[in-house]
């Protein structure tokens, strides 16, 4: 399965959530935190077999996104960010602001109802996590097993 996950406010703390304690070498890149769970969270799913992808309406480069990632000692296998988005649904882009069967992925997170509404109008599988659910690696597990 391939499945994407947002950044800001999902794995990135825009706003308060626990973090990951942060490696010497993301210090070192100041790369950003990331969730609490989300080592634990990407290792589960790579045992399964599983694809992992960023998908984000950031315009922060490929090559930062994956960087962020290694410095936790995680990888990332595809990124879509926001120039990809554009460049890859034209015009549509301004209307919709995620479509993950464009990219063949099977499942996106994220914290946004909004795109829950799109994944429920369009046709894609979302896992919407609230930012003080404790539970969301659970949540997300769960549905990777449906």
């Amino acid at each position: 399965m391939r499945i994407s996950f947002d950044l800001d406010d999902t794995l990135i703390a825009k706003k308060r959530f626990p973090l990951e304690k942060e490696s010497f070498v993301a210090k070192l890149l100041g790369a950003e935190r990331l969730r609490l769970g989300t080592i634990t969270l990407f290792k589960a799913l790579r045992s399964k077999g599983h694809q992992i992808g960023v998908y984000t309406t950031s315009y922060r480069s490929k090559t930062k996104i994956k960087r962020m990632f290694w410095a936790y000692g995680l990888s990332v296998d595809y990124v879509v960010n926001q120039q990809l988005h554009e460049r890859t649904l034209g015009k549509r882009s301004k209307s919709i602001s995620k479509y993950p069967p464009a990219f063949e992925i099977d499942l996106h997170i994220d914290d946004s109802l909004g795109v829950e509404r799109e994944g429920e109008l369009y046709g894609f599988n979302t896992v919407i996590v609230a930012m003080d659910d404790l539970q969301w690696i659970d949540k997300i597990l769960e549905r990777v097993e449906r």
